[in-house]
């Protein structure tokens, strides 16, 4: 088995979990491959990940870390399993201890695949040509840089507009998405396996203007109004951003790969909800006094 290795190397401690990798790894005849920003790290000489040549992908660090696998792997269905060295850690479903477990998982196929539905965006120019492409599993947001100023946008789905939105910007999100920015905004919580995509306004400046969801088959058309495009950005999963010139245009759309999402262990979405968003009351709870 080929393994790719994607981690955060802000984390203090990630060369010994790494030397932990090794071990395991090597116990169980499994083949590793980093990408280039660990190559410090490691004690050993690895190669360097290839998107086309891993069987599976261990992502060592938080959802932010996850989700940059993801785009790292171009679209291929390539199973991504998360370890949390973060705090939250929504989309990661083991932690540094559960390392030989995950392997021994990896390798048996003994565990659960999550196909998350994932979004294309396409940036499209006046004249009709592609700035740009890019495959997100989490959101694609349209927003001011710098200081938080209002943006003027009209919002289409499938050509048919639903108006002009005054906001701090515009967020679209798959349903794995829901719980990320959409949701500080406001947005509501789809289950992953709903086809769907959510539509949620920044900081509206109409109170009658509430997030939307939409088929997952829908197109998104987003147009910035020409008086409001200065120092307009387009950010992709919260991480990779560009601007947008005037004229372009935002399509949003599903992608026609999804992500597939490893999960080990007996916890199912639902579950990890309630235990990483404090869902539900409080009555079985340890009261502090």
């Amino acid at each position: 088995m080929n393994l790719g290795v994607v981690g955060n190397p802000r984390y203090g401690d990630l060369s010994a979990i790494l030397r932990v990798l090794v071990r395991e790894a090597s116990a169980r005849g499994i083949v590793l491959s980093t990408e280039p920003s660990l190559l410090t790290l490691w004690d050993v000489a690895l190669p360097l990940l290839q998107e086309d040549g891993v069987d599976a992908v261990i992502t060592f660090g938080g959802d932010g870390t996850l989700l940059r696998a993801a785009r790292l792997l171009s679209g291929r269905e390539v199973p991504v399993l998360g370890v949390n060295l973060g705090r939250v850690g929504f989309l990661t479903t083991a932690t540094r201890e559960d390392i030989p477990a995950a392997l021994d998982a990896l390798g048996s196929g003994r565990y659960v695949l999550e196909r998350r539905l994932a979004l294309h965006a396409t940036v499209v120019s006046e004249s009709g040509g592609v700035r740009a492409e890019h495959q997100v599993l989490n959101d694609v947001v349209v927003h001011k840089v710098g200081v938080a100023r209002v943006i003027r946008v009209h919002v289409s789905v499938d050509g048919e507009e639903l108006g002009p939105y005054s906001a701090d910007g515009i967020i679209v999100a798959s349903p794995t998405g829901s719980t990320a920015y959409s949701l500080s905004a406001g947005g509501p919580i789809v289950a992953p396996g709903v086809e769907a995509m959510v539509i949620t306004p920044v900081c509206p400046h109409t109170l009658a203007v509430r997030p939307l969801v939409v088929p997952a088959d829908s197109t998104v058309c987003i147009q910035p109004a020409p008086s409001h495009i200065d120092d307009l950005l387009i950010s992709y999963d919260g991480q990779v951003g560009a601007t947008i010139a005037g004229g372009d245009r935002v399509y949003v759309k599903r992608s026609q790969s999804a992500v597939p999402l490893v999960r080990i262990g007996t916890d199912g979405y639902y579950s990890r909800m309630r235990q990483k968003l404090n869902w539900g009351d409080l009555t079985d709870r340890e009261v502090i006094r």
